[in-house]
């Protein structure tokens, strides 16, 4: 088990990485935390004005970083040196700004490894930042979705979560939980007395309309946040030449995928991200399903089958200008209980007759009419594609809103079934032993989402996933 209550060993490793993504640019950072930050550029920095003393924290400094060995200049650079505890993981921490070329942050980096710092892990920064009590988990778990968000409302969420609002969330349930722990812990110590220390009547109201509720909420608002930071999969599927690669290209508001007249052009998937209204949308355009002797048609028919099948939402993809053939019914058949929005492209040359069989065929499923080609009827596909994937979900403020993870949401479910027990056992008249078990689990379950008991596989888990540098 991790404390997050303590602080970060003396003889722990200084550890340094490169912080800024790969790539030329105009800057370049190298970050240093840990015991030996300051010795280590002192070593390699060259200030332009000759220091007095120690390098005062908190301020930038312009030198040269040098490589002692040959007495030859690297680069160019600012330096600041942040003294512990008022940094990032509350050790020493030192920041080398160079310029953006990656050979000059390589040639950096390994001097600093040659003057004894160790390679951080990924996100091992951040690990740092929560070992020594900085931040509780929920906010180390929000830098990286603050550095992966994929839409600003999804930076929204992060924001908040960063800012705490999950953690105070938690900690309410939980200082309401140790109230009740103090009140049992009081009648296993004193199993004669004749005072009723339990009330049971008490403890369940407090649970049922003050714990309970707070946890249903957050573990609703985790599937409402999923759409704004994971976003869904909507692909388009129809018989060829129907316009799906129009469609994309409308979609995108460029020409993505090559539109002809011939049947069976797409031969494989093609996928692309779109924003639409905050909410992150991965689009496929696929092969059209028809009956097919080529082979590799036949393997792109085979790959529409598979994404159609992982997809959040289908668009089916039906020619307006034309009957609606057996192939249409078959293929709206086989897309069986997903999420479906019917779009009847080329309406723009479809009959009255036509728009009324769609009706009358696809009844209960919303109808788009769109001319891809000519871009009309997109924007209200757009509508139609957020509506039904926010859904109930309608009303919900990403942005005045915390929204667990699935991690969270997991450990908030558990949580919410241990308080469920309690209450169970109290209506049995369970003993204050039994009862305390099921408490116990409850908070241990939250203290898995802030990190007061949580275990070293799932903080490696967790850190593993952010890049090194951060």
């Amino acid at each position: 088990m991790v404390d997050p209550g303590n602080k970060a060993l003396s003889g722990n490793p200084t550890i340094v990485a490169i912080a800024t993504p790969p790539g030329p640019g105009g800057i370049g950072i190298v970050r240093l935390s840990g015991p030996n930050a300051a010795a280590i550029i002192s070593e390699l920095f060259i200030p332009i004005k000759p220091l007095s003393g120690p390098l005062t924290s908190h301020r930038f400094y312009y030198g040269w970083i040098s490589d002692s060995s040959t007495a030859q200049k690297i680069d160019e650079v600012l330096v600041v040196f942040m003294q512990a505890p008022r940094t990032y993981t509350r050790e020493d921490v030192v920041e080398i700004h160079c310029h953006g070329n990656f050979l000059i942050l390589q040639k950096i980096l390994t001097l600093c490894q040659n003057c004894g710092a160790r390679l951080a892990e990924p996100g091992e920064f951040t690990k740092l930042a929560f070992l020594n009590g900085r931040i509780d988990l929920t906010q180390a778990e929000a830098v990286l979705e603050l550095l992966t968000a994929k839409t600003s409302k999804g930076l929204q969420l992060a924001v908040e979560q960063l800012k705490g609002g999950l953690h105070q969330h938690i900690q309410s349930v939980c200082d309401r939980l140790i109230s009740i722990k103090a009140v049992l812990e009081v009648a296993i110590d004193f199993p004669d007395d004749d005072i009723d220390i339990i009330q049971p009547n008490s403890i369940k109201k407090q649970i049922n309309q003050e714990i309970a509720p707070v946890l249903e909420n957050l573990i609703s608002s985790a599937d409402n946040g999923k759409v704004y930071k994971d976003g869904v999969s909507v692909v388009i599927i129809g018989r060829p030449n129907v316009g799906k690669s129009s469609l994309l290209n409308a979609l995108l508001r460029e020409d993505r995928a090559i539109v002809t007249a011939l049947p069976g052009t797409t031969r494989d998937t093609i996928e692309e991200h779109l924003n639409i209204k905050g909410m992150p949308v991965r689009v496929i355009d696929t092969a059209g399903i028809r009956t097919s002797t080529e082979a590799v048609e036949e393997i792109g028919i085979q790959r529409t089958r598979a994404k159609l099948a992982e997809a959040d939402l289908a668009l089916m993809m039906l020619d307006s200008s034309g009957p609606i053939s057996r192939e249409d019914l078959q293929l709206f058949e086989s897309i069986g209980d997903k999420p479906l929005i019917v779009v009847a492209n080329k309406f723009d040359i479809s009959t009255t007759t036509l728009l009324t069989d769609l009706e009358a065929h696809f009844s209960g499923h919303e109808i788009v009419r769109t001319s891809a080609t000519n871009n009309q009827g997109i924007s209200q596909l757009e509508d139609a594609v957020f509506s039904m994937v926010t859904g109930h979900f309608a009303g919900w403020d990403p942005g005045h809103a915390v929204a667990p993870n699935a991690r969270h949401q997991a450990a908030m479910t558990n949580s919410l079934s241990a308080c469920h027990r309690l209450v169970e056992g109290l209506e049995h008249n369970l003993p204050p032993d039994l009862l305390a078990i099921e408490l116990q689990t409850a908070l241990d379950h939250l203290g898995d989402i802030v990190g007061y008991t949580t275990t070293e596989e799932i903080l490696d888990k967790i850190f593993g996933e952010f890049c090194i540098g951060k």
